[in-house]
């Protein structure tokens, strides 16, 4: 379990570190294989991973339902904490790089761009779910913990209309991701109707 925990982080940090790879490569040489705009690619690199994983982290619940294996539950916060992380650096590089350090434009932007108040709450809906991510926390705060922890469906619904509303003019990547959340999310919706029918039934007999 442990190497298992290991390799998870490690495929997790990969792409940080490929960017952080390139990012300084191309200031030190100017060819880092960022493209005709860098910052352009950065922030959409970062936003892209926090979607996947936010996705991959998702799709633990199912993947555990149809395998029968309740061990793959253990990687679910994790993956859910490395959104999180890609994330905030996502909008650290908007910050930073984008507005270059006149963060109190950020206001403006969220009441003047319907994809970046979409993508910022997404970011803000996210930091309950990261703070209370603990084993403590969950104790703590008992059925509540996954009441709260529910707010993981409409966080994820928002960082896909955040990437299809952000794109301009191919809208084949953000509709994968939308085709990938529907598929998630309906699987769910399936499996409590097919809960509540046999509870009818054992109800009934």
């Amino acid at each position: 379990m442990i190497w298992a925990k290991v390799a998870v982080h490690a495929l997790a940090l990969t792409p940080a570190a490929i960017l952080a790879w390139q990012i300084r490569a191309e200031v030190l040489t100017g060819s880092g294989g960022l493209g005709a705009d860098p910052i352009a690619e950065i922030e959409h690199r970062l936003g892209l991973w926090a979607l996947r994983l936010l996705m991959i982290a998702l799709a633990v619940t199912p993947l555990r339902q149809l395998s029968g294996q309740a061990v793959l539950l253990r990687f679910r916060r994790m993956l859910g904490l490395y959104a999180f992380f890609y994330a905030s650096l996502h909008l650290t590089a908007y910050l930073a790089l984008d507005l270059k350090g006149y963060w109190t434009q950020i206001f403006e932007e969220i009441a003047k761009r319907p994809y970046i108040t979409v993508g910022f709450l997404a970011w803000l809906l996210l930091i309950p779910l990261a703070v209370t991510s603990t084993q403590g926390m969950m104790r703590r705060l008992g059925r509540r913990w996954g009441q709260l922890h529910r707010l993981v469906y409409p966080i994820a619904v928002l960082a896909v209309l955040h990437f299809w509303w952000l794109v301009k003019s191919d809208i084949r990547e953000p509709l994968l991701y939308a085709a990938i959340l529907t598929l998630l999310l309906g699987w769910r919706l399936w499996r409590k109707v097919a809960e509540a029918r046999t509870r009818r039934r054992a109800a009934a007999r």
